[in-house]
């Protein structure tokens, strides 16, 4: 008895309480296992077993008798789940799973573990639960029908804003939001869009094929469009139905009623708080927007607006960028008798960056032609500027007359001395149109094609030095001349690497594939040099290209008498060869042909003598002089830097040398010697009638 409080009631509890944990386990529909991982066997209480829709008498311990259970990826899944957390450490683990029941269906299971391990952190054991998560996972359904949805908005979102992000020009924009691909992302199917130019919206995206309504191609903002709505606005638009459409935009509407328009989003293209134009979306078999929906569209056209604004910039600055480059390039190209010239340009395909490639024609006397294609280092106005200056000094020191590899040396020294780090890649080709001897210099550049009249070409082994700037930097100067005889009806072909270089391709397989489209082309020259810009056009990139074909064209050639020079260094046979060919071609061409074997002799003479007699090179020069008739006469020059005048010796019965001005002076009409600056020049003259 206790006094002055209550009495305590007597409660009687149930024998079972409280409930084992197997129990609770089992009207969880949850069952344990405990596997021993020295034997490999796994003992599985009823419950779990259960779980895997699987009776006692099924089942012999051992982990492999469930595998009928587990479908094959499932099971992959899970032991690499184990064996990861096994190696790690991890002290426990937990996975959902699909097992097959006995009537065929798959059903959602759970699993958790708790990996036991010795001293040493080896582990012995693995004590966990399996239980039958369908219930749980359908509750979350609806859940994760949100999730998934929220997920598709934004992977529409991802890939749209991904598509634009390589949109270079309003036409990629359009192109990336109207191709099938852009309309099956946004669900609609078709797309206008406007740009706003000079108070009015200007249609450049008409919808579906045969959609355009004629009259809307330029509209006022004041007009009753929904594009003109939204602009005027800067708020979007959505129609849920085409009743709805119908009523507001009557004039409109009837014009398209026979697209079946069930629905159609409108929406601001605005840019720096300024709208720069409008979009509208069309739907068939729509029934309105849900605010989501909305919200979706309207971030859409943020970054459609972004990209359409970055896009416009590109093609201002390319424009005058392009402008600023062809104002740099020569504005016309003369027409030079005996010879067919194509000229090309291509800038980069987008940007602001321009390039500094370039070519040029220049017209020489005699009957000549040189022509430049060229590359400043760098892709900038700083490039384009160097460029044009470069230009205008090779065309002086060409007109002025000066040999092939001084306008090369000179043109070096010049871009040197300016204030710039830049150098240049180059060749010059100096053709004598009559003869057809071309005189070729390379610096740096990569080397030209020649392509015979049955189409046949062929790459040209120009030797070549160093790129401008960078020989005179470090004093290597000495351009050697190749020399070519281009015939009647034969193309050279010079580029800049811009028409060569592929991605993932190094140069020569570059100017194999260029030979390849070269030979297959058509015989006209200006039906080829656009086959080949086409290509350029067709493949994009980052380099501007610049091309160059001349071909030589015997009918309208010019009566022959012109200059060519050839510089010939002391241990370079293959210059000598080339100079004797130079010769030999010239004299023949010339009208020389009764003499042209004395002519060749006698120049080979003079060669040969300041090659043997002197340190330094020789430089030969073949020119007509002025006059007519029995007055034509033909000169060689042979120049060296010795100041020791040659004689004449007798060279006696068994003497090896001493002969050669006595050839001189028994086969030429008459010889002589000058002094030039450092060195001499000897020098003979024939008659041409």
């Amino acid at each position: 008895m206790c006094h002055g409080g209550s009495v305590p009631t007597t409660v009687s509890l149930p024998d079972d309480w409280p409930a084992h944990p197997d129990l609770s386990l089992a009207l969880n529909r949850m069952g344990s296992f405990d596997w021993d991982l020295a034997t490999g066997l796994m003992h599985m209480d009823a419950p779990a077993l259960d779980v895997f829709d699987t009776v006692a008498e099924e089942y012999d311990g051992r982990p492999e008798s469930l595998r009928h259970r587990v479908p094959p990826a499932e099971a992959v899944r899970l032991d690499a789940l184990v064996s990861s957390a096994l190696k790690t450490g991890t002290p426990t683990y937990g996975a959902y799973f699909r097992i097959r029941c006995r009537d065929g269906r798959l059903r959602w299971t759970h699993t958790q573990g708790r990996v036991l391990r010795d001293e040493a952190g080896r582990p012995y054991r693995i004590i966990g639960i399996v239980r039958d998560a369908t219930e749980e996972l359908s509750h979350s359904a609806e859940r994760l029908g949100l999730d998934e949805e929220r997920r598709r908005q934004t992977s529409v979102v991802e890939s749209t804003t991904a598509a634009l992000a390589h949109a270079r020009t309003v036409r990629d924009v359009i192109s990336a939001l109207s191709d099938s691909n852009g309309l099956e992302r946004l669900g609609t199917m078709g797309m206008v869009m406007g740009l706003v130019e000079a108070g009015r919206i200007h249609l450049v995206a008409e919808g579906p094929a045969g959609s355009y309504v004629p009259g809307t191609r330029y509209t006022r903002i004041d007009e009753n469009y929904p594009m003109s709505e939204v602009v005027r606005s800067l708020q979007p638009r959505f129609i849920d139905s085409a009743e709805e459409f119908a009523a507001g935009y009557p004039g409109l509407w009837s014009k398209i009623t026979d697209m079946s328009i069930s629905a159609a989003a409108y929406l601001p293209l605005i840019a720096q708080a300024r709208p720069i134009g409008a979009i509208g979306l069309l739907y068939q078999d729509k029934d309105g927007f849900t605010q989501e929906e909305r919200n979706l569209l309207v971030a859409l056209g943020s970054s459609i607006a972004q990209s359409l604004q970055r896009a416009m910039l590109l093609e201002q600055e390319h424009d005058i960028a392009e402008g600023l480059q062809q104002a740099m390039l020569p504005r016309r190209i003369p027409a030079v008798p005996g010879a067919q010239l194509a000229v090309r340009y291509r800038s980069a395909r987008m940007g602001r960056d321009i390039g500094g490639d370039w070519y040029d024609v220049v017209q020489l006397p005699g009957g000549r032609v040189g022509v430049v294609i060229g590359d400043v280092q760098g892709h900038d106005t700083h490039a384009a500027a160097v460029m044009g200056q470069l230009r205008i000094v090779l065309r002086a020191y060409a007109a002025e007359g000066h040999a092939p590899a001084t306008v090369m040396a000179r043109a070096s020294v010049f871009l040197h001395e300016l204030d710039t780090d830049r150098f240049a890649t180059c060749t010059y080709a100096e053709a004598d149109l009559t003869t057809g001897v071309v005189q070729l210099v390379r610096a740096g550049h990569i080397d030209p094609l020649l392509r015979a009249r049955d189409g046949e070409t062929r790459r040209l082994a120009v030797a070549g030095g160093m790129p401008l700037g960078l020989s005179a930097e470090f004093g290597l100067l000495d351009y050697p001349v190749t020399t070519v005889e281009l015939d009647p009806g034969e193309t050279l072909v010079l580029c800049t690497d811009g028409l060569v270089e592929q991605p993932g391709a190094d140069l020569d397989e570059g100017i194999a594939h260029l030979t390849g489209l070269i030979r297959e082309g058509p015989a006209g020259l200006p039906q080829l040099a656009d086959l080949l810009c086409g290509i350029v056009d067709e493949r994009g990139g980052d380099d501007d290209m610049a091309l160059l074909l001349l071909r030589r064209h015997v009918e309208d050639a010019p009566p022959g008498g012109g200059r060519l020079q050839q510089h010939v260094a002391p241990g370079d046979p293959e210059a000598l060869v080339s100079a004797r060919h130079m010769i030999g071609a010239a004299v023949r061409a010339w009208g020389a042909r009764d003499r042209a074997d004395e002519m060749e002799l006698v120049a080979d003479e003079l060669i040969v003598n300041a090659l043997m007699h002197t340190d330094g090179p020789a430089i030969v020069t073949l020119r007509v002089l002025p006059g007519t008739g029995p007055d034509r006469r033909l000169r060689v020059e042979v120049e060296d830097r010795s100041s020791a005048l040659p004689r004449r010796r007798d060279a006696g019965d068994s003497g090896v040398s001493g002969r050669g001005l006595m050839l001189v002076d028994r086969l030429a009409d008459v010889w002589g010697v000058e002094p030039r600056g450092g060195g001499k020049c000897v020098w003979c003259e024939f008659g041409l009638t």
